[in-house]
């Protein structure tokens, strides 16, 4: 088992652009900033001589949002967990995210996973933990 996490407002996923050159249209992708810093902040957390995982793993996402500017008593309630994060961005679009960047870092490809827990919810900092668990082959 492994747990790592990043600092910083959870990033979902964005749908690919295209672009038109000529006649030709090209596909690119606007995330190639955010995915190598949110790779970087994962490889900075992993322990000396890390093997990829080879087998099938279980991933636990927790994503905590920043707590938007409001009354203290809502901020307060959003902080205990009484006021759920409904908004966007969604948690499967962060998931989608996390498991893109992590091909290849902790595990071979993201079809690895057999069981995925993600939760987002508001917190007075704003992170990502990623939990790993994996069984040998």
């Amino acid at each position: 088992m492994i747990s790592i996490t990043i600092p910083g407002k959870p990033i979902a996923k964005k749908r690919p652009r295209f672009a038109r050159r000529g006649k030709f249209v090209q596909t690119y992708n606007c995330q190639e900033t955010e995915e190598g810093r949110f790779m970087f902040s994962i490889m900075a957390q992993l322990p000396e001589g890390w093997q990829v995982v080879q087998g099938p793993v279980r991933l636990e996402c927790l994503f905590m949002m920043p707590i938007p500017k409001t009354s203290r008593k809502k901020a307060l309630d959003m902080a205990m967990g009484n006021i759920r994060h409904t908004k966007k961005p969604d948690v499967d679009n962060c998931a989608k995210f996390l498991k893109d960047c992590c091909n290849g870092i902790l595990w071979r490809d993201d079809s690895q996973v057999y069981s995925l827990y993600a939760t987002k919810f508001y917190a007075e900092n704003p992170q990502t933990v990623i939990t790993v668990r994996w069984e040998d082959e």
